[in-house]
């Protein structure tokens, strides 16, 4: 896994024993197939936008001299299960046992610029780009093959990598066809695919290969990657977002830290590289203890964070209007509630990690970025270097969804690569590192007012949203990586990134005559990006908390005022089966069950979330029992991957719902290890059920976020079920349950 890549697709397919050429579009010869191949049918619909940017089939996949075949994806393996997602879909248009597919993720020159790994966008973009690939290279096959074998394409039989005649004197294996040739052909619709009711592989459950290497702690992630002579580097951190270098003695380094290979010192930018790790620790503090820097920004307080907030934000932008929500507040009786969310840190398992080495010529770089493309722009416009010059390669890291510190400590590694040419050289980011430094999500306020008709129905809502930006990801702009603000002519960040992401969901996914949503957006005080479901984490749970006051008010069911203003079958389907998920459960004194909704930026998929908790009443106590989730991403490619991201996704927000904020003082950020920030721990992780609704009809969405945004109006709502209080301010802790 970990044999130092070619930087060229070139070179990776003469060293596979190929090149590349294209074939003159053929005339569909179709005729009645055999029974022993799947129908096919026409796709006409628009092709995922990753399709569209590499729009050639050999850009997603090539023939191997065996005749298995490697397919390639720009995505990377987040712990989503992608790779297995793909490998599903490539083996079942191309009618191969999953064992003939490999499938290689994210690599500069190799696999596709599709962006980044976010959005819940890797089954509808990347997995979706290989079937079509992979259908209109089969029927290429096919076609090529009815000329070697002298025989029409409807007495053929296409399986398990060969093409062979119906009476089975005669077969080709791929690489027989092709001749040592690939196939050059854009993807155009229509598209032959496979009709669904003749799948063997999408839609099943089949287990993701890495789980096992996991399990057993075999070398899978970027902390784990070793070469032979490797070196080893940390970097000094300035003591605030704004401080600069002011002196620095490096004298008696040396003499104090065996193992010192070099020190690098440009402006305010100091890394050190060492024979060993642990020297590289030993040698980065004692630069810290000698080294002098300017103060950076004072924070502000942070028991007045949100008053800060609406101080510094802009005026209002009006995201979306309909009706007159603004007459028929102020002529009828209105309910208001104001919402909040902390920042929330990425929280990886595993610190920051990166290998560069710089060969002479190419800056090779082994990175845990969730975007390599982007990244590489980035870093190439850090360095001044030519973006051919820099060849990224994917490896996982030990968990995160979104932009955290993964790019920063590629760019530390780059530096220092540039510095000390010939040797691989790691630089391992520390806990408290990692903490500080996060680029966490935005803290955010939300302010509602709604009101009710006659008939116990929402007549008027109003959402007023505060937010940071939530994506700074690194792209063209070189200020988006920490180090660029270090350098020599420090580069200043600017641009305000993603701001659409703070708003997304907070225009509730119900059928409400005259609805205004209004944004104020703002730069706070504290290093943002994305994170995980971005602002539709904050604005759910606010939306969905709102519902059931609002339901209440009405003297209303809250699933039945839910769907009293629900149109969408697909939604109402989640509804009732998360009701008959929990219906039969039975409640002990200070037991609740709190139920939300949401689809996914209001276009994707869609999920429930029911919870149980217990509340012990004298202290505030509270315990999250059961999770359950019932979810619809239309079509299920993988169902054990989407059921594991469900689980994985109700448990972190619970986390953030119960434990999680960033903590800082004016001096700094203050929550520096798992003590000062706390997330779940094994034992109070509750029993989590997940109930999929497969749509095989319809497009795959994703799922990454989908469970994310309503298990933590779930949970509140399960609390005020529990104990008759309500917590407006996240995290929701023992202390605010007392003073509710």
């Amino acid at each position: 896994m970990f044999e130092l890549p070619k930087t060229s697709r070139r070179k990776f397919l003469q060293k596979i024993g190929y090149i590349s050429v294209g074939f003159p579009l053929l005339g569909m010869v179709l005729g009645e197939q055999d029974p022993v191949m799947a129908a096919r049918e026409n796709f006409q619909g628009t092709l995922p936008g990753s399709l569209r940017g590499a729009n050639r089939v050999n850009a997603w996949l090539q023939v191997l001299e065996d005749g298995r075949v490697m397919i390639f994806s720009g995505k990377v393996e987040l712990g989503q299960g992608i790779r297995m997602a793909i490998c599903q879909v490539a083996a079942e248009e191309l009618d191969l046992e999953l064992d003939q597919v490999e499938v290689h993720l994210a690599e500069t020159g190799l696999t596709p610029d599709e962006g980044y790994t976010a959005g819940s966008g890797s089954v509808p973009n990347s997995a979706m780009s290989v079937r079509y690939a992979a259908a209109t290279a089969r029927q290429k096959l096919l076609e090529l093959a009815s000329l070697k074998l002298k025989t029409p394409v409807k007495d053929l039989i296409f399986y398990n990598g060969k093409v062979k005649t119906k009476n089975n004197n005669q077969s080709l294996n791929f690489a027989e066809i092709l001749e040592g040739a690939q196939i050059d052909l854009e993807v155009t619709v229509p598209i032959p695919v496979k009709v669904k009711s003749g799948y063997r592989y999408v839609g099943k459950a089949i287990p993701r290969k890495d789980i096992e290497k996991m399990v057993r702690a075999e070398e899978l992630y970027i902390q784990d990657l070793r070469f032979p002579g490797m070196l080893h580097a940390r970097v000094l951190r300035p003591k605030g977002y704004q401080s600069k270098l002011v002196k620095l003695d490096e004298s008696g380094l040396s003499s104090q830290v065996s193992g010192v290979i070099k020190t690098v010192i440009k402006s305010s930018f100091i890394g050190v590289i060492t024979e060993r790790e642990y020297q590289a620790v030993k040698a980065e503090r004692y630069l810290k203890a000698n080294s002098e820097w300017s103060t950076g920004t004072d924070f502000p307080d942070q028991n007045y964070i949100y008053t800060h907030i609406r101080s510094i934000a802009d005026p209002p932008q009006t995201i979306r209007n309909e009706g007159n929500a603004n007459a028929e507040l102020n002529g009828n009786e209105v309910f208001k509630a104001t919402y909040t969310k902390p920042y929330l840190k990425h929280g990886s398992i595993g610190p920051a990690c990166a290998i560069a080495m710089f060969d002479g010529d190419i800056l090779h770089i082994w990175s845990h970025s969730q975007g390599i493309y982007p990244m590489r722009r980035a870093i190439a416009a850090m360095l001044k270097m030519d973006e051919e010059k820099i060849h990224v390669i994917a490896v996982p890291g030990a968990g995160c969804f979104g932009h955290s510190t993964a790019d920063d400590a590629a760019a530390d590694a780059a530096i220092l690569a540039l510095a000390y040419p010939g040797k691989h050289i790691r630089v391992q980011w520390s806990r408290q590192d990692e903490h500080y430094w996060d680029p966490y999500g935005s803290a955010m306020i939300m302010e509602l007012e709604a009101s009710l008709d006659e008939n116990g129905r929402i007549k008027a809502w109003k959402s007023e949203v505060w937010t940071d930006s939530h994506s700074m990801r690194p792209n063209n702009d070189p200020a988006t990586l920490l180090d660029s603000r270090y350098l020599e002519n420090p580069v200043e960040l600017k641009d305000r990134g993603y701001l659409g992401g703070g708003h997304r969901n907070a225009d509730p996914y119900y059928s409400i005559p005259n609805m205004q949503v209004n944004a104020h957006f703002f730069d706070g005080p504290l290093r943002v990006s994305s994170l995980r479901s971005l602002g539709s984490y904050t604005t759910i749970f606010s939306i969905e908390s709102f519902m059931d006051e609002l339901a209440e008010k009405a003297g209303k069911d809250p699933l039945e005022f839910r769907l009293a203003h629900l149109e969408d079958e697909r939604a109402i389907a989640v509804i009732h089966k998360i009701r008959e998920m929990c219906d039969s459960e039975f409640m002990k004194d200070g037991e609740g069950i709190g139920f939300a909704f949401s689809r996914y930026k209001n276009t994707a998929a869609y999920s429930a979330v029911a919870a149980k908790v217990w509340v012990e009443k004298a202290s505030g106590a509270v315990v999250i029992k059961k999770l359950w989730s019932a979810v619809d991403v239309g079509e299920i490619i993988n169902l054990d991957g989407i059921t594991n991201q469900i689980e994985g996704g109700m448990i972190q927000a619970a986390s953030w719902t119960l434990k999680e904020q960033v903590t800082f003082n004016q001096n700094g950020i203050t929550s520096s290890d798992w003590a000062s920030y706390p997330v779940f721990r094994f034992n109070e992780i509750p029993e989590v059920k997940v109930a999929m609704i497969d749509r095989p009809d319809l497009p795959a969405e994703g799922g990454g976020e989908v469970s994310m945004p309503p298990t933590g109006a779930a949970i509140a709502n399960a609390v005020y079920h529990a104990c008759g209080k309500r917590v407006y301010d996240l995290p929701i802790t023992t202390e605010k349950i007392k003073s509710a």
